[in-house]
C-alpha cells in the first residue's frame, strides 16, 4: 500500500496492543503455489516466543539466500493465516517503494531475538 495520507490518530494503548518484535530468519524457502510470488519464512523468535513462520511478498527485492541469518521485525500477535497450503503466523513488515516492491525493516544495531519494539 502506498498510500501518502496518514491514518487515523489512535491512542498509545491502541500502539501497545500491536506486539512488534525482532527475530532471525533461520530458514527461507520459494513459495511458487502462492496467488502472488512469496517466499516462506522461519523466524527464530528467541526463548520466550520460538520459531514462527510467515508468508512474505518480498520477492522483488529478496531471495532465500539473502534472507537467511538476516533480522527483521514482525508482527507477532496476530491470528495465524493460512496462505494457500502454508500458516503463516507472524507478520513480516516493511515499506513499500515507488514501485510496490517491500523493503523489510530491521534494527540498526544488534537486538536479541524477541525484542519488542518500544
Amino acid at each position: 500500500m502506498t498510500d501518502a495520507s496518514p491514518a487515523s490518530q489512535i491512542g498509545f494503548d491502541d500502539f501497545l496492543k500491536v506486539d512488534i518484535r525482532a527475530g532471525t530468519v533461520l530458514r527461507a524457502e520459494p513459495y511458487p503455489e502462492a496467488r502472488k510470488p512469496a517466499i516462506k519464512l522461519w523466524i527464530d523468535f528467541g526463548p520466550k516466543i520460538g520459531e514462527k513462520r510467515s508468508s512474505a511478498q518480498i520477492t522483488h527485492l529478496y531471495t532465500p539466500e539473502t534472507l537467511v541469518g538476516r533480522k527483521v521485525a514482525a508482527v507477532v500477535n496476530f491470528p495465524p493465516r493460512q496462505i494457500g497450503r502454508f500458516m503463516s503466523e507472524v507478520l513480516v513488515l516493511g515499506f513499500a517503494d515507488a514501485e510496490g516492491r517491500i523493503s523489510l525493516i530491521a534494527p540498526d544495531h544488534d537486538v536479541p531475538d524477541g525484542a519488542r519494539l518500544s
